[in-house]
């Protein structure tokens, strides 16, 4: 593929609800520009964007894909992203690449909960945007309709660009705007004096120069609307309408000389101040176990040539590059290097990750990176047989890399490994590919909970240990004290011993004796916390005793004295930030007290959200990202933290060490 300048280049996120359309679009934009011969449908997993069998098997896209097409002797990068809520990752990546986007709203749909987080994000952004009505072919749609719902629903700067000719299946395609057809259909005349009449209004209100001429009642022409619109739209003032179905190739074309000449080049959008050095961001990684990694890579600044070696500024290492590589879904041409704006691919970058810039040392930028919400979302993850133990790891590593809006981390306290992400979908998906390019086999587990063992009040323990066979024997003589501390303290050990009723020197190991009964709990195996232990009395035996034997009076004195002492269960319980529509407010909190929730407080926000605060069971919400999901219709969000320990209710605290002393059984047999 030739290389391209900047001003030729345009740089288009496509990013809509779930099932609006995007991978068909992508796949007719694709053909209508002469890049395919033959249009793939999503159905029989054959568009260029679905390529993996994650993707194909699910019918909609899991990943973000690069569609690169020539149109009029430009470049367009068009960045396919997965529109369902847990791959929201690659969209933020496909939108860090991007200078503009196709919001893509399915007619028969209207404006959805995912058109709308994708407009709020394109708006945070302040990315250019055309709006491209899809499936206008489809019974019961209405583009005048649709767009009064964008309208509505989104702002007022949307506005149609073109009229519909038809409806439903009597659809045939729509009549532009702008510029003004030679001859308008005698249908159509009425609507269409109206419509311009609009966008010329919309245009000069967002144009100083042009609204008194307007005003004045002189007539805009088709040079001057266009320039108004290409910079209203530049700064995001207005959003164009666009309209067609791609699955019938209807408005396709037109679609394209829309991104031409209405959506900026790079050269048009804010520039790095690099003064003439290399400035390039990896946004996204793929992993195949056996042509190793591939790094896309945008050019923010520079030229990124082929078999060079360039500077990781984020790593603060050299990196090698081999050849330059477009890619075209899972297709790859070389390319001899990438000019500023332009995007590609790199493979085997051995230091380099997603959100690393590649730079020059002697003149190093650094860019921003893509910022990934927390996953919330967790589950454990186990190796189905002992030969994917080793592989266990290191696959998920390489997963997490490739997508950086999941965790693999490990849990101290229960000892698992968990993979957490967006949603129980992206953490399957994720387990999937795993196993496809790294052949490691999964077990996915509702994770455990981090319980601890406690105690309420003082009690003490004369506990004696004795054997003796021939030769010598055993003695050792503790008397412990357990009396309990503060939340959040832990587990102390001290000594009150006087006059030498146990020697110094067995000190040590009554504590390691304690603390080893500690660590394997009393009730249901968790560890005990918030206690102190205190020696303050024994004897010993001046042949008989020895270090073994005071570690082993520590550990059962600690236990029988710890049944003594009203022990517990402690829970750990997070603090929850909800942000919520205010319309499902009361739904919420609800159903945080359902949970165990103690509501702390609620804040309006002033823009038609609140934010309700609440202490809450951790075991209660390990699914609330479903649940808050479906309870709200995806419109709300949450954060969280742990912020202390609580006693378990006993009915609770019962049933959790029933299940615990139950799966000890089933694992002695």
């Amino acid at each position: 593929m030739d290389v391209f300048a900047t001003e030729n280049l345009r740089n288009v996120a496509l990013v809509s609800h779930s099932g609006a359309g995007k991978t068909t679009l992508g796949e007719a934009l694709l053909f209508a520009s002469g890049s395919i011969s033959r249009m793939g449908a999503t159905s029989d997993g054959t568009t260029t964007s679905d390529y993996e069998p994650e993707a194909v098997k699910r019918g909609g896209s899991t990943q973000l894909a690069l569609l690169p097409c020539i149109w009029n002797k430009n470049k367009i990068n068009l960045l396919d992203t997965p529109g369902y809520f847990d791959f929201l990752g690659d969209a933020l990546s496909a939108m860090r690449a991007a200078d503009a986007a196709v919001l893509v709203v399915a007619a028969d749909a209207g404006v959805e909960v995912g058109t709308e987080q994708m407009w709020q994000r394109l708006k945070e952004l302040n990315l250019p945007t055309v709006i491209f009505v899809n499936k206008l072919d489809r019974e019961n749609t209405d583009l005048f309709q649709t767009v009064e719902a964008l309208r509505q629903g989104l702002g007022r700067e949307c506005v149609a660009l073109q009229l519909p000719q038809g409806s439903g299946q009597e659809f045939q395609g729509a009549v532009s705007l702008l510029p003004a057809p030679e001859s308008v259909p005698a249908d159509l005349q009425s609507q269409f004096e109206t419509a311009r009449d609009q966008l010329a209004e919309a245009v000069a209100e967002a144009n100083d120069d042009l609204a008194t001429k307007y005003l004045e009642g002189e007539a805009l022409s088709d040079e001057e609307i266009t320039a108004a619109l290409k910079d209203a739209v530049l700064q995001r003032k207005l959003v164009p309408v666009v309209a067609g179905s791609a699955s019938k190739s209807m408005g396709i074309k037109e679609l394209l000389d829309t991104i031409l000449a209405l959506l900026p080049s790079p050269a048009d959008r804010p520039t790095v101040e690099a003064d003439g050095a290399l400035a390039a961001l990896v946004f996204k990684t793929t992993q195949e176990q056996h042509s190793g990694k591939l790094s896309l890579v945008r050019v923010f600044a520079g030229t990124l040539q082929s078999n060079t070696e360039v500077y990781n500024v984020s790593k603060e290492q050299p990196e090698r590059l081999g050849q330059l590589q477009v890619i075209r879904g899972k297709n790859q041409e070389p390319v001899a290097s990438l000019a500023t704006g332009d995007i590609g691919a790199v493979a085997r970058l051995t230091a380099t990750s997603t959100g690393d810039t590649l730079g020059q040392k002697d003149h190093p930028v650094k860019l921003n990176g893509v910022a990934f919400p927390t996953p919330l979302f967790s589950m454990a993850v186990f190796p189905k047989s002992t030969a994917d133990l080793d592989k266990l790891s290191p696959s998920l590593t390489r997963i997490t890399e490739e997508d950086p809006s999941l965790r693999f981390t490990r849990n101290t306290d229960t000892g698992e490994s968990l993979l957490s992400g967006y949603g129980d979908v992206h953490i399957e998906v994720s387990a999937q590919r795993a196993q496809r390019k790294y052949g490691v086999n999964l077990i996915l587990q509702t994770p455990k909970i981090a319980y601890k063992e406690t105690i309420a009040k003082t009690a003490t323990v004369d506990h004696r240990y004795k054997q003796q066979s021939g030769g010598h024997g055993h003695f050792a003589h503790a008397m412990l004290r357990l009396e309990p501390l503060p939340r959040g303290q832990g587990l102390e050990f001290v000594t009150e011993v006087t006059g030498g009723s146990v020697p110094r020197e067995f000190f040590p190991a009554v504590e390691k004796g304690v603390r080893r009964a500690c660590s394997e709990g009393v009730l249901a195996g968790f560890p005990v916390v918030d206690t102190r232990a205190v020696l303050y009395d024994g004897s010993y035996h001046p042949v008989d005793s020895a270090t073994m034997d005071f570690d082993i009076c520590g550990y059962f004195g600690f236990k029988k004295a710890f049944g003594d002492a009203t022990p517990g269960l402690l829970e750990p319980i997070m603090l929850i930030r909800v942000t919520t529509p205010d319309d499902y407010t009361g739904d919420v909190i609800g159903d945080l007290n359902s949970k165990r929730g103690r509501i702390l407080g609620m804040q309006p926000q002033g823009d038609g959200t609140s934010v309700v605060e609440a202490h809450i069971p951790l075991s209660e919400i390990q699914r609330y990202t479903l649940d808050l999901r479906s309870m709200t219709q995806a419109r709300a969000s949450y954060t969280m933290e742990v912020a202390h320990d609580e006693d378990v209710p006993s009915n609770l605290a019962q049933q959790v060490i029933q299940q615990a002393q139950q799966k000890k059984e089933e694992a002695r047999t």
